[in-house]
């Protein structure tokens, strides 16, 4: 049996420097790790400095010659931009190039494909890859477009790929509409969830952050410090884009305190607009927290453009004006002290556990707050009462008194609203 030959994908890069952008070569870097994530080998790359990109081919039309002869040269067999291209533009590369040209956006997508494990993350990729796929269709069709076509008017004498095109154009517009149905009702879904969580008043703390700055580990490691077993730990792997799905851990801490982690996607420089629209839901999850852990790679000499870029992307989607912990990881690797904790930041290393109790500790000030510590006489004959605080509150002291029992306790606001008539010390 002969062994079947594996097309190894060779990609040449090309990214246009706007403006002298001052993070144009992190940029570039970035793409070749995109790149690597979907097993593309990167053979080289062509820039250019530009004040704008050029409308037909994104790159000036001279540099196209030098993008062609270096492709031969490298035997590549794809050109990778940096940015999303126009359908136009794709249209005239693929031309000139004479190869296979996808950009920036195309490539995100694709990773996000390969990466969705749920139906909830496939759909949501699948309906950001329709949607960018629907104005590109006549790129697609265009030398389909040119064949048969009758001599006079009307609908009959239309050239096939016309026709073709109209077809394929209703099926993804169906496909988009189906998609959106279905993600409408997990979304209702997870709004109930979202109430019930809000009657229950458990505080939600979610974890934010750049792709690959450690967000799943700083995770694994708080339900570790929580006590649970390993099931619950999250996938965690040093690549772009490991986790896409939105895991939520409850996190029972030893004073009958407890508090709701989520982990959300990571974000990264230009996400495509279609993918942060088709995530609205799943990062929604932020939107509803009591706290965000901002995690930040600060080892990373570009770690602050990715605090503005996660900053941006939470503003896109409207998670605004909710505390935040801004979480410096992977400090080991950085030449800074750790752990150190100041005001509402901290710098820590979730793979070494080092910080990880000064995290919890920063977290529980911000999120128990507003508990309230008194004093309650509970009457002998409501028990009840007496098991549920118990349970839910943090009782501090207790002693049987002659008309019942005397707690001495820690409880969140509800909870004292509720049985605010058995307060007898605030």
């Amino acid at each position: 049996m002969k062994d079947v030959e594996v097309l190894i994908e060779r990609g040449v890069l090309v990214g246009v420097n706007l403006q002298k952008d001052e993070h144009f070569d992190y940029s570039m870097e970035e793409l070749a790790n995109l790149a690597q994530a979907l097993d593309v080998e990167v053979v080289g790359m062509v820039t250019q400095n530009l004040e704008r990109v050029t409308p037909s081919h994104y790159v000036g039309t001279g540099k196209i010659e030098e993008i062609k002869a270096f492709f031969d040269e490298t035997d590549a067999n794809i050109v990778i931009f940096n940015d999303e291209l126009s359908p136009s533009q794709i249209r005239n590369l693929e031309r000139d190039l004479q190869c296979k040209v996808i950009d920036r956006t195309m490539l995100i997508l694709d990773i996000f494909s390969r990466r969705a494990k749920t139906r909830e993350a496939q759909l949501q990729v699948e309906l950001a890859q329709l949607q960018y796929m629907l104005p590109r269709l006549v790129g697609l069709h265009a030398s389909l477009s040119r064949q048969g076509g009758g001599t006079g008017g009307g609908f009959k004498n239309r050239g096939a790929g016309e026709t073709k095109l109209e077809l394929d154009r209703r099926k993804i517009e169906d496909q988009i509409s189906k998609i959106k149905k279905e993600l409408e009702v997990v979304k209702e879904q997870r709004e109930t969830q979202r109430k019930q969580r809000r009657k229950n008043a458990v505080p939600v703390v979610s974890i934010v952050g750049y792709t690959n700055a450690g967000k799943s580990t700083i995770m694994n490691q708080l339900l570790a410090k929580a006590g649970q077993d390993d099931t619950k730990q999250v996938f965690e792997k040093d690549m772009l884009f490991a986790t896409l799905e939105t895991s939520v851990r409850n996190i029972d801490l030893e004073d009958n305190k407890s508090f709701l982690l989520t982990d959300t996607v990571g974000f990264v420089s230009k996400l495509p607009h279609h993918l942060v629209k088709a995530f609205r839901s799943t990062l929604e999850e932020a939107r509803e927290s009591d706290l965000l852990l901002h995690v930040v790679d600060v080892s990373n000499e570009e770690y602050r453009f990715m605090m503005d870029v996660t900053n941006e992307t939470l503003k896109a989607i409207d998670v605004e004006n909710i505390p935040t912990i801004y979480v410096y990881n992977k400090s080991d690797l950085a030449d800074v002290e750790y752990p150190l904790v100041s005001g509402d930041n901290i710098w820590l290393s979730a793979k070494e556990d080092v910080g990880l109790e000064e995290l919890l500790q920063l977290i529980r000030q911000q999120i128990f707050a507003n508990y309230i510590t008194c004093q309650m006489l509970i009457p002998y004959n409501q028990g009840g009462i007496v098991s549920y605080l118990n349970e839910q509150a943090t009782v501090l002291e207790t002693e049987y008194e002659e008309e019942g029992t005397l707690l001495t306790l820690e409880l969140k606001e509800a909870d004292y609203q509720k049985y605010e008539n058995y307060v007898v010390k605030q």
